[in-house]
């Protein structure tokens, strides 16, 4: 069974930092793209920044360019986002998503890390919160 376990979340004060971790069982994170998504109240679900082993790039969304990096440690199968410079509006729901390489297109970062991309085929897990402090 695949799962994907986010943890790391949490309240922060704006200018901290918080590492989010993304713990995946059941399939190999080689072959699979992983995003880190993010959805506030009352708006729609965004990519954050996705990395696989494609030709495609790491993406960053331009709201967190400079502040945010992905990581991975396949022995571990987990992926890990770090946050610095935390503002109130990072505040949301973060998820984190695999989708199969094979399935994840070979298209710009922007265009790739994108939520259809990554579902209905892919796997999701249930999100953890941060919240962001002014």
């Amino acid at each position: 069974e695949v799962q994907l376990v986010e943890s790391g979340g949490g309240l922060v004060q704006a200018g901290g930092s918080l590492r989010l971790s993304c713990a995946g069982s059941g399939f190999t994170f080689d072959d699979y793209a992983i995003g880190w998504f993010r959805q506030a109240p009352g708006k729609e679900r965004e990519g954050v920044s996705c990395i696989s082993n494609s030709d495609v790039p790491t993406y960053y969304a331009d709201s967190v360019k400079g502040r945010f990096t992905i990581s991975s440690d396949t022995a571990k199968n987990t992926v890990y986002l770090q946050m610095n410079s935390l503002k109130p509006e990072d505040t949301a729901v973060y998820y984190c998503a695999a989708v199969s390489v094979i399935l994840y297109p070979n298209r710009s970062p922007q265009q790739s890390c994108r939520v259809p991309n990554f579902a209905p085929m892919g796997y999701w897990g249930q999100g953890t919160q941060v919240t962001v402090s002014s």
